[in-house]
């Protein structure tokens, strides 16, 4: 705190020690300073201090009665006369240890400091002098949860490297040096951020042996120190085992050399605040056998439970205590297994932060509690990922209010991997797990900003900072880096690719605005918080899409393919540029916290190095078969003239391309077809129209080089246009050189009856925002409630959070959606649902949601199979993590006309996000975040 305030200030506060009784006057201990504001900071029971400024002041008293005995609770205001000989001083108490330092770090934070200062250099704010009010009391209760922390996990390479490199001189005997050194600047960042708990590194570590002094440590910062889920009684597993353990790791077979390492655990940890980790799971983070024996389990908690009574000579009720049900650990606990009352049950979520079970009114009543365990990173499948901040800020709060209203509330631990770059999503977590009634779903973009301002300190710059933190989150969301394709996103259907590129490109340009604007010394912080994710995102994602375009280019026989694969090699050397800008900070600070592959998985596990995306290239001194000139058009992957196997279904002797209809309804209202090279011959085009209401933007051009390529608009004058439906206009493409090629649109100059009102079809097909909803009906209060920021898109819909609420389908809440088509498959139109790959968390009653139109009988769905009785998830759960989403289809009777989608809830927990109406099968074309949303007239 002294450091703190003179870094602010330029002045350095004095700590004085007094020794206070009864009317001793204060004043000539304090000698000159006597005139000044003292700072006086105690917690109730342990400080005279505290004590006698409660008895002098009326005001106080009642606010320091009113935390006495409370969890970490605590209270600050301007006191009058609060001890002899002092007028004024500035009071800071807590009901107990961490009470007293939430109010300091709170004090500090007000003063100027980020809880980040050291952790990513956030500078600190300078004021010339620091001002309480008089009339102002700062005060906060008991937190929302009562354990709040971190897994540091997964950290090789990134982190162990780095403290290898700064906590052993570049050196590490046999294990990398997480010592108390390292662990001091942890303890301090997890109170400052108003956390209490830590899980330590596991894979190369043991925090109890590595550093004899890293336990005692952790008690005097006041942290309460655990351990995973596969790591029983305070014992770094495997870890301690292969160094202490003696036989196998087998409780039948080993009960007795078990036990006394079990024993030895507790006995090094019982002088410490800790919470001990019941169960047993095999080595290397496994399940403990093949057949999950319930007996086996239940015997080995027992086991651990006496030997933790032995130690303490207590009731083993009074020790805290915790079960986590993470993977098949829970398919135990489903098929029967139940621990004591007092023990905490910490439900896991599934690894890609959809919690896998809230407790249930029964499970609610244990005196233990329940609490969640939440993943920023992993290591597993479907795919690893550790290297960028891919997390929606707005779905965990969402799923973390679920728990809180159903009672998980004892113990939250989220896995931070390295903890950098997770920066802003641990910050959240631990913010909303202190107070979870402070930031409602509504309120993210004001977390996000009030964030920027602390950090930056500028309240110009703080909203747009916001908003680059939610846009780089939203996209990586979608699917996390290590998840990226050449054909994830559609390279030839609604313009996905490019609107997707469209947005880094946007964020990247933003960043850098930022970057001239913050003054310099804020260049570190901003790099590590925010300008790294935003160009290190944008570049993996344009070195896929441009390998997309280099494999797509390759098969149209387009010269440009070369162009994309220079391209593609220039961003992967560009990749590893910004790595090492990463690693330049600051002198080398963070060297090494960068490196986390991320190119190039072949399977689940990280790539050993990074490997640039395939590439092919074409000859550049020989000319396409058919002649120089090549076609290409929207929504096709086709090429002409020649043959191509995505020209039609036989792959030659293909008719000339015809684009996608068009009708006034249509999301965009232009197609394109490009013109580029197949050679190194130069040529000149022009392309003409048939008809008047068929407009193109450019009608003739010149491809220079092999590099070339021009892209022409077709559009439509509907004014001009035939009313009515397939008005055919063809274009056509001519060379200098003597190729003559057409391409085919039909427009459809449909309409709907006057005074209509909600989405229209067009292409076959009607995609609605769930949002942009028509109505809503509540029943028995509750009703569907927007999730802001939730999602691939914008935002989603989900029915509000009564405990323990379910519905029939058809009679609870429910969103109409009103829509024109006109078309049908033969009367049916299909209804797919796209919603958050949520799993089946409320015990028995599956996560469902119901779909009607019109009048027709509501069409039940569950869009996740239920988890076997092991505990093992459904197989499609791989592809709906992976992608953020469920697609559900169903059939419903609906002839061309004006209709009404109407959507119910039937269980707490189902978010929508859209919704799409094929009236013509197989309109949807391919894309990963499915079709734009439709017009609403």
């Amino acid at each position: 705190m002294q450091r703190d305030l003179e870094k602010v200030t330029g002045k350095k506060p004095t700590i004085l020690n007094v020794t206070i009784s009864n009317n001793n006057d204060l004043s000539r201990q304090m000698g000159a300073r006597a005139a000044s504001i003292p700072i006086i900071i105690g917690t109730l029971g342990r400080s005279n201090l505290v004590k006698y400024a409660q008895q002098s002041s009326t005001d106080l008293k009642p606010k320091l009665a009113a935390i006495q005995g409370k969890w970490e609770a605590g209270v600050s205001e301007v006191v009058k006369n609060p001890i002899p000989g002092v007028a004024s001083a500035y009071v800071i108490a807590g009901s107990d240890k961490r009470g007293t330092i939430f109010g300091i770090y709170d004090f500090l934070e007000q003063a100027g400091v980020s809880p980040w200062y050291w952790w990513a250099d956030v500078p600190y704010k300078s004021h010339s002098a620091i001002y309480a009010l008089s009339n102002v009391t700062c005060s906060h209760g008991e937190p929302s949860v009562k354990y709040r922390g971190i897994f540091l996990n997964d950290e090789q390479p990134a982190l162990t490297d780095w403290v290898i490199q700064k906590y052993s001189n570049g050196t590490a005997a046999d294990r990398p040096p997480f010592n108390r050194f390292f662990y001091s600047t942890v303890f301090e960042l997890l109170l400052r951020l108003k956390a209490n708990y830590l899980w330590p590194t596991m894979w190369n570590s043991a925090f109890g042996v590595d550093d004899p002094l890293n336990q005692f440590t952790a008690d005097y910062y006041g942290i309460v120190m655990s351990t995973s889920h596969q790591e029983p009684m305070l014992r770094s597993s495997p870890v301690e085992w292969y160094q202490f353990g003696s036989g196998q790791w087998n409780w039948d077979h080993n009960k007795e050399n078990i036990t006394k390492f079990w024993t030895d655990g507790v006995k090094r940890g019982s002088p410490y605040e800790s919470v001990y980790t019941l169960g047993m799971r095999g080595t290397g983070d496994i399940p403990l056998d093949e057949t999950g024996n319930i007996d086996l389990l239940q015997r080995i908690v027992a086991g651990q439970r006496e030997i933790i009574g032995n130690v303490f000579q207590k009731n083993v009720s009074e020790i805290p205590q915790v079960w986590c049900l993470y993977s098949e650990v829970k398919g135990y606990y489903e098929r029967g297994m139940r621990v004591p009352d007092d023990v905490t049950l910490l439900w896991a979520d599934d690894n890609w932060g959809n919690i896998r079970r809230y407790p249930t009114p029964e499970e609610r009543n244990r005196s233990g509690g329940s609490g969640v365990y939440y993943h920023f990173d992993l290591v597993g499948g479907p795919r690893s990922y550790k290297w960028g901040n891919s997390h929606s800020i707005s779905k965990a709060r969402h799923q973390l209010e679920i728990a809180k209203k159903y009672g998980a509330d004892r113990i939250w631990i989220v896995n931070v991997g390295d903890l950098k770059p997770h920066e802003i999503s641990m910050d959240f977590f631990l913010t909303y797990a202190w107070n979870t009634t402070l930031w409602t779903k509504n309120d993210m973009d004001k977390y996000r900003t009030q964030w920027a301002l602390r950090e930056f300190g500028s309240s110009e710059l703080a909203p747009t900072i916001a908003d680059i933190v939610k846009g780089y989150s939203r996209l990586n969301y979608r699917a996390k880096p290590e998840m990226y394709n050449n054909t994830m996103y559609s390279l030839t259907s609604y313009h996905e690719a490019e609107n997707v590129m469209a947005e880094w490109d946007s964020l990247v340009s933003r960043s850098n605005q930022v970057v001239q604007k913050l003054p310099s010394d804020y260049y570190a912080a901003y790099f590590q918080f925010v300008h790294w994710s935003v160009i290190a995102g944008r570049t993996t994602q344009a070195l896929y899409v441009e390998a997309g375009y280099n494999q797509l280019y390759a098969s149209q026989a387009r010269s440009q393919t070369n162009v994309k694969a220079d391209s593609v090699g220039a961003l992967f050397e560009y990749d590893a540029d910004i790595r090492d800008q990463y690693h330049a900070l600051l002198n080398g600070k963070w060297n090494n916290m960068a490196k986390q592959t991320h190119l190039g998985y072949w399977y689940w596990q990280q790539p050993m190095l990074d490997s640039m995306p395939a590439v092919t290239r074409v000859q550049k001194r020989q000319v396409a078969l058919p002649g120089p000139m090549r076609l290409t058009i929207e929504d096709s992957k086709g090429a002409w003239p020649g043959d191509n196997s995505n020209q039609c279904a036989q792959g030659y002797n293909c008719p000339p391309p015809t684009v996608m209809p068009i009708t006034p309804f249509s999301p965009s209202q232009t197609r394109y077809f490009e013109v580029s090279a197949g050679g190194p011959t130069a040529f000149n085009w022009k392309a003409t129209a048939n008809v008047g209401w068929l407009r193109l933007n450019q009608t003739e051009g010149s491809i220079s080089n092999a590099a070339s390529g021009q892209r022409v608009l077709m559009s439509v004058d509907w004014a001009s246009a035939p009313a009515g439906s397939a008005s055919t206009g063809v274009v056509t493409l001519s060379s200098n050189l003597g190729q003559s090629l057409t391409v085919t649109m039909v427009a459809n100059s449909v309409a709907v009856p006057s005074g209509y009102h909600g989405f229209v079809e067009s292409e076959g097909l009607i995609s609605m925002q769930t949002e942009h909803y028509s109505r809503s009906t509540a029943v028995g209060g509750v009703s569907w409630e927007l999730l802001p920021g939730y999602g691939r898109n914008s935002s989603s819909m989900s029915p509000s959070i009564a405990v323990d609420s379910h519905w029939q389908a058809g009679a609870g809440p429910a969103l109409e959606f009103d829509f024109y088509s006109f078309n049908s498959n033969g009367g049916n139109v299909s209804v797919t649902v796209y919603s958050s790959p949520s799993l089946n968390a409320m015990s028995g009653h599956p996560l469902t949601y119901a779909v009607a139109i019109d009048s027709g009988a509501p069409v039940t769905v569950q869009p996740m199979p239920l988890e076997s009785l092991t505990g093992s998830l459904p197989s499609i759960w791989n592809q709906n993590v992976a992608e953020a989403i469920i697609r559900s289809t169903t059939t419903h009777a609906a002839q061309p006309g004006k209709h009404t989608l109407k959507l119910y809830a039937t269980e707490i927990g189902f978010v929508a996000e859209k919704i799409v109406v094929e009236t013509v099968s197989g309109s949807t074309q391919y894309s990963f975040l499915g079709p734009p949303e439709s017009i609403i007239v």
